[in-house]
């Protein structure tokens, strides 16, 4: 049974950072063929993809956090970062965690929520 178990989140004000954790168990070593990816979803707004970065290490980012986001990812640690810096209250949302090989095999954290307000 494969778990993505995300940590990191919290209450910021504008300009702070956070960094995020994705942490993935029962998958072994196939975790190095898995792209990982973040999600948010704002509250009462559909989820969108934030950053995503493939088994090889291409990365792609959501306009909105370009410059700001950073994704990366640990294979022997088997887990995943989102380190997001200058935060805006737009960034709030919950923040979740997917793993996949293709759409039929990918799993998703339980979430974790972000908070930026003044």
């Amino acid at each position: 049974q494969v778990q993505l178990v995300e940590s990191g989140g919290g209450s910021v004000q504008p300009g702070d950072s956070l960094r995020l954790s994705c942490t993935a168990s029962g998958i072994g070593r196939m975790f190095e063929f898995y792209a990982m990816a973040w999600y948010r979803q704002p509250k009462e707004k559909q989820r969108e993809l934030v950053a995503s970065i493939t088994y090889n290490g291409r990365i792609r980012y959501t306009d909105s956090v370009k410059g700001r986001f950073t994704i990366s990812r640990d294979n022997t640690n088997k887990a995943a970062y989102l380190q997001m810096d200058s935060l805006k209250v737009e960034d709030s949302a919950v923040y979740y965690c997917n793993a996949a090989t293709n759409v039929n095999n990918t799993y998703w954290g339980q979430g974790t929520q972000v908070t930026v307000a003044s």
